[in-house]
């Protein structure tokens, strides 16, 4: 199993990204939707493999939605980092990364591929996630 770390630039938000897919195979996508462009998100995901979150202070956690509010989308108050994006309820969440959040980015080294899912309705949008996204864990610090 490969392990990708990273997280927010002031350390409140770590990631974990493990993967059997090697990083060089691993597809990225540049979602051309305006909040994706406008952070430079190149996300990842492997259905088969897992997300950690673990965050430091909840409070400096945001949360945010837009568009058809199928995902939260995490960004850290503190230093403004988008690190990834979360569908569906606790039990069966999955998730994406941005893999600009990792460490280790510049393994990924495939071009990314320009997505636009401005057509998909919400039934099917979520459908997409829970098939194309990976599991996804959150831990908070006490």
């Amino acid at each position: 199993m490969n392990r990708h770390t990273g997280g927010c630039h002031c350390g409140n938000i770590h990631l974990t990204f493990e993967s059997e897919i090697e990083p060089p195979q691993i597809e990225v996508r540049a979602c051309q939707c305006s909040f994706c462009t406008r952070h430079g998100s190149r996300a990842a995901a492997d259905p088969a493999g897992r997300l950690i979150i673990a965050v430091k202070d909840e409070t400096r956690l945001r949360k945010y939605q837009f568009g058809l509010r199928t995902a939260d989308y995490l960004i850290c108050r503190e230093c403004g980092v988008y690190v990834a994006a979360i569908a569906g309820d606790k039990s069966d969440a999955r998730a994406i990364v941005n893999i600009n959040a990792l460490d280790g980015r510049m393994q990924f080294s495939r071009e990314p591929v320009a997505v636009n899912f401005d057509a998909e309705s919400r039934e099917s949008r979520l459908a997409r996630r829970r098939s194309f996204w990976m599991p996804i864990e959150m831990r908070f610090s006490e």
